[in-house]
């Protein structure tokens, strides 16, 4: 068992690297949509009438 993390120890310090990335972005976007903003948009749609970018069409307001 050992042996085996002593030869993959690359691979697993990468992965949980890019474990750590995935679950700061998932965290800062499940923050930001409980703060009403959008998830993924940095058009700044909240105050905008043009909030096409968040899935808000024009005639649903």
């Amino acid at each position: 068992m050992i042996t085996f993390f002593a030869e993959n120890i690359g691979t697993i310090i990468t992965g949980l690297v890019l474990l750590g990335i995935v679950a700061a972005a998932a965290a800062k976007i499940r923050r930001d949509k409980k703060k009403g903003g959008c998830a993924g948009c940095s058009c700044g749609c909240t105050d905008s009438s043009a909030s096409s970018c968040c899935g808000d069409s024009p005639s649903q307001k």
